[in-house]
């Protein structure tokens, strides 16, 4: 599966969840970490950590595809889920505006 198409499917499996303010970025050319970031905001740490962990179930169950690496789920504030050139970032909106994840990223083309 192309990673775009992957990216788009987490988007759609965090919108099946109900994330908060989702997009889809293509980071390609502006960082060497990733090719393209999910980013989603959840309304409690309970949120939080069920998105994560159905955004890994249902990908296992599509693609059968594992994450590299996941972190942050001790405090569920801001989960990463690294599947390589797609990274997955889900967080509460009080970490998300503190870090300016958006902000920082402005440059990259919005997929969604």
């Amino acid at each position: 599966m192309d990673r775009k198409a992957f990216v788009e499917r987490i988007v759609k499996i965090l919108d099946d969840k109900k994330a908060e303010n989702i997009s889809a970025l293509d980071v390609r050319g502006l960082t060497s970490l990733t090719d393209y970031f999910g980013i989603a905001s959840a309304s409690s740490e309970t949120h939080a950590r069920a998105l994560a962990d159905y955004v890994e179930e249902e990908i296992k169950k599509q693609t059968g595809e594992l994450p590299h690496h996941v972190e942050g789920k001790e405090y569920n504030r801001w989960l990463v889920l690294d599947y390589g050139d797609v990274i997955v970032h889900i967080m509460l909106p009080d970490v998300r505006d503190y870090y300016g994840i958006d902000w920082l990223w402005a440059d990259a083309k919005k997929l969604h």
